[in-house]
C-alpha cells in the first residue's frame, strides 16, 4: 500500500495519513475535528487507539472535536461540553455524564414538562 497514492487508500488510512502529515512538524498541540466522521467500528477503534498513543508515547496535548460520545468518553481526561456555542459543563469524564446541564441540553430533559 504504500506506493498508492492517498486518495485511492480506503477512508481509515486517509485519516491516519492525515494524522502522520500533522504528527511530521512536531507540533505541541494538536487540534482534530470530527476526526471519525465516516468510520466503521474498526476504524473508529483504531484512531482511538492512535490517539491514545500519540498522547501517551508522544506527549502531546490533543484537542478532539468529536460528537461520537462513547469515542469522547472513552479517551478523554478532560471535556468541555458546549450548548449552542456556549460552555456548559467542563469536567472529568464521569463529571461530564452527570451534569445536570450536560444532561438537559443533549439528552432534552428541559423541554419535559413537570405534571
Amino acid at each position: 500500500m504504500r506506493k498508492k497514492t492517498v486518495g485511492t487508500l480506503p477512508y481509515g488510512l486517509q485519516k491516519r495519513v492525515e494524522l502522520g502529515r500533522a504528527l511530521a512538524v512536531n507540533p505541541e498541540i494538536i487540534l482534530l475535528d470530527e476526526p471519525m466522521a465516516g468510520m466503521n467500528e474498526e476504524e473508529r477503534e483504531d484512531m482511538a487507539r492512535f490517539i491514545l498513543d500519540i498522547n501517551e508515547e508522544l506527549n502531546k496535548t490533543i484537542i478532539l472535536i468529536e460528537h461520537d460520545m462513547s469515542v469522547v468518553m472513552d479517551i478523554s481526561d478532560r471535556i468541555m461540553a458546549l450548548d449552542f456555542g456556549e460552555k456548559i459543563a467542563e469536567g472529568t469524564p464521569e463529571q461530564i455524564q452527570n451534569n445536570s446541564d450536560v444532561l438537559n441540553a443533549y439528552v432534552g430533559k428541559r423541554n419535559e414538562q413537570v405534571i
